[in-house]
């Protein structure tokens, strides 16, 4: 039995703004400590076939300035990768070639006392207005979310959930969705969005992650 209340409240949420080259952009933040040393951490994070075994396979040129791929899903380039604390890629789905139309994703890691590991990912995405309006920062937040979820639990026991998309649409797997959501609302609220806007966005994410109607409005 996973708790979910323990796993829900182990993150740390922020809602923000920046820039990319392709315009104005939405910033989500995620902070998780792990009961592991920085890195041991660092190479779960990097080592293709340890990252197999918590998210996604991967391949590609796995080297500063080389392009990878994850399967089924992002792909991009490295761009920074100062071990054992810093990595940074561009991140794109569907995969081009212009990094410009690509988003950014940066972890960084710092030791956190005895023995214990601090990570922080920042995601920096230029997001259609009618994605923002209907899911604010949830859609993104809740998938990083699952992932940084994914990496305790292999990091405590060396594996994860066996079938996650089966867990996700069980009751467990539901309820630690519409966590996460609730989660990143009150991030928004946090960083001064509307509450009527944040209650449809948590419905939205909500119905998205566990295949549930959301409520009508």
């Amino acid at each position: 039995m996973i708790d979910i209340v323990r796993e829900i409240e182990a993150v740390e949420r922020e809602v923000g703004s920046g820039r990319l080259p392709a315009g104005e952009a939405k910033v989500v933040r995620l902070r998780r400590t792990y009961d592991a040393a920085i890195d041991e951490v660092w190479d779960a994070l990097t080592t293709p076939e340890r990252v197999s075994r918590w998210f996604l396979p991967v391949s590609g040129d796995l080297r500063l300035g080389g392009r990878y791929q994850f399967q089924g899903q992002a792909g991009g380039t490295i761009d920074a990768c100062e071990r054992p604390n810093r990595l940074q890629v561009t991140w794109a789905y569907p995969p081009t070639e212009n990094a410009d139309d690509a988003s950014v994703l940066e972890i960084r890691l710092a030791p956190a006392g005895d023995g214990a590991t601090a990570l922080e990912l920042v995601h920096t995405a230029v997001v259609p207005d009618e994605m923002w309006d209907t899911f604010g920062p949830g859609a993104v937040g809740v998938g990083w979310e699952q992932g940084a979820f994914g990496l305790a639990l292999y990091l405590k026991t060396g594996s994860t959930i066996d079938d996650p998309e089966a867990w996700q649409l069980s009751g467990e797997g539901r309820a630690y969705s519409r966590g996460c959501s609730e989660g990143w609302g009150a991030a928004s609220l946090a960083a001064g969005v509307d509450p009527e806007v944040v209650t449809r966005n948590v419905a939205a994410t909500s119905a998205f992650y566990t295949g549930e109607p959301a409520p009508a409005a």
